[in-house]
């Protein structure tokens, strides 16, 4: 088993140094080439002046303003019919609930008991 984990370690360590060994070499042609020229940018053409606008018409403004309507003489607002009561429903009592048998919260004690007489008696 500690063999493997060495062995894979080492495939690691390996895969490693070949990758940077890889990204150098690409790194070193990189810096070997020739910079590229920037191209150009296209000059863009001279857009022709667009024609102004024709002026706004002018609307004739009026001399006097219209009457609004007076607050005073809206039509009255309907009447809401009267909705009938919702009868009085006599629930039947909630059962009650069963209590839940209490967990002691103290270990009983456990008598010990004193070791029998023995059987062979000693002799001063």
């Amino acid at each position: 088993m500690a063999s493997s984990k060495w062995f894979i370690l080492a495939f690691f360590v390996v895969f490693n140094i070949l990758s940077s060994i890889n990204l150098s070499l690409a790194a070193r042609n990189l810096l070997q080439t020739t910079t590229p020229s920037i191209p150009t940018v296209p000059v863009v053409p001279t857009l022709p002046k667009p024609t102004p606008l024709p002026p706004l018409p002018t609307l004739p403004v009026p001399t006097t303003q219209p009457s609004l309507p007076n607050p005073a003489q809206r039509p009255p607002l309907p009447n809401l019919p009267t909705i009938p009561s919702i009868p009085q429903f006599n629930l039947p009592p909630l059962p009650n609930i069963p209590s839940l048998p209490t967990i002691p919260t103290t270990i009983p004690s456990i008598p010990f008991f004193s070791p029998p007489p023995s059987t062979t008696t000693t002799s001063p």
